[in-house]
């Protein structure tokens, strides 16, 4: 979360969004699925950055089901662990949105560069690159490219 934060905070806009934060964090979770719609947009993975064998048959964590597609649970409270952290704000807007502050901007620049995290943080960078669009926007690429993703029943594991 603290990554996919950091990289899409702006000089004037942050993360808009938990559908979007969702969105984000289920194809960073799952890079079977990333792969599948990068793959029918014809752009490939950058070197050292495709899922591994394992990842294409396992998952770094579950995710569920609920009626606006993969949901986790714990995002009210890991966004509330990294705001009293100083790591992240919530946004001065009506909607939810997530900033970086300059305390997670150096945690995650630290976290980006080790080994165990080097390469969901270039992930993250694709996903920038690629998938910087609105949480509607996202939801709606899932449920029309990847429906074994979401046609199944609510509250079911992914």
């Amino acid at each position: 979360m603290l990554l996919l934060i950091d990289r899409f905070t702006g000089a004037k806009k942050g993360l808009d969004g938990l559908t979007k934060l969702a969105k984000l964090d289920f194809l960073l979770r799952y890079p079977a699925m990333l792969e599948r719609l990068l793959a029918e947009d014809g752009i490939s993975w950058p070197p050292g950055v495709q899922p591994t064998s394992a990842e294409r048959l396992a998952v770094e964590s579950r995710m569920t089901r609920y009626k606006y597609g993969p949901w986790d649970q714990r995002y009210y409270s890991i966004l509330g662990s990294l705001v009293a952290r100083d790591l992240v704000t919530y946004g001065a807007t009506d909607r939810a949105e997530f900033r970086i502050t300059a305390s997670g901007a150096v945690a995650a620049a630290m976290l980006a560069e080790t080994d165990e995290w080097v390469v969901v943080a270039k992930r993250v960078t694709l996903l920038k690159k690629h998938f910087n669009k609105s949480g509607s926007t996202l939801k709606t690429l899932i449920y029309d490219r990847l429906p074994d993703a979401v046609d199944r029943p609510w509250r079911t594991e992914i």
